[in-house]
C-alpha cells in the first residue's frame, strides 16, 4: 500500500502545483524557463505514474474488502464512464461546445471517471486510487474556475460538427477500453 501512496502522492503532487502553488509554478518557469519546468514535470510525474500502477497491483493481490458494492453499481459505472471519455475527448477535440461551455473538460471527465469506480470498486486501494483522483479533480475544477473569474479567458467558438466528432471518438475510445483495453490493462473485464 505505501507504493500505491508515494505513487498518488507523487504524480497528485505534481499535478496540484496550480492549485496550492500558482504563483510559485509560474516563478519557476520564469526562472527556469518552461522546457525545464516540462521536462522535470514530466519525469516526476510518469515515476508517480508507475508507482501508482505498481502499488495498485501489489495491493490488489491482498485487498481489504471496506463495504460490499449494490447490484447494478458496474453497469452505472460503465454508463458514467462513457461520459467520462466524452469529456476526455472535449478536451482535445477543437471547436466543440462541450469544452467551450465547461472549459475544463478533462478535470470534469476525471471526477466521473473517479466517482464511478468508488461506485462499482470496494477495497481500500481503490478507494485511496479513485478517491485521491476525485478530491484532485475537484480541487483542481476549483482553482481552474478561481483563475477563469480573474483573468477571463476568451470565448471559445464551437460548432455542432466538432461536437458530433467529439461524442463519437469518446464513444469510440470507452467502446475500445471497455470491451478490450481495460480486460487487457487492469485484468478486469467491466462488462461482464
Amino acid at each position: 500500500m505505501l507504493v500505491l501512496i508515494a505513487g498518488l502522492a507523487l504524480f497528485l503532487g505534481v499535478h496540484s502545483v496550480r492549485i496550492v502553488a500558482d504563483d510559485w509554478r509560474s516563478a519557476q518557469i520564469a526562472r527556469r524557463g518552461p522546457m525545464a519546468w516540462k521536462l522535470g514535470y514530466t519525469v516526476l510525474s510518469v515515476l508517480g505514474f508507475v508507482l501508482i500502477v505498481q502499488g495498485f497491483g501489489l495491493a490488489r493481490q491482498t485487498p481489504v474488502v471496506l463495504w460490499a458494492t449494490l447490484p447494478g453499481m458496474s453497469h452505472l459505472a460503465a454508463l458514467l464512464t462513457l461520459i467520462g471519455f466524452v469529456l476526455l475527448a472535449a478536451a482535445y477535440v477543437p471547436a466543440n461546445a462541450i469544452k467551450a461551455r465547461l472549459r475544463h473538460p478533462m478535470m470534469l471527465g476525471v471526477k466521473v471517471w473517479a466517482f464511478a469506480h468508488l461506485l462499482a470498486n470496494h477495497t481500500l486501494a481503490d478507494l485511496l486510487l479513485f478517491g485521491s483522483f476525485l478530491i484532485w479533480a475537484v480541487l483542481a475544477f476549483r482553482a481552474a474556475r478561481q483563475r477563469d473569474r480573474r483573468h477571463p479567458p476568451a470565448a471559445l467558438a464551437s460548432n455542432i460538427t466538432a461536437t458530433l466528432i467529439t461524442v463519437v471518438l469518446g464513444a469510440i475510445a470507452w467502446t475500445a477500453f471497455a470491451f478490450w483495453g481495460h480486460q487487457s490493462l487492469i485484468g478486469v473485464r467491466p462488462l461482464g
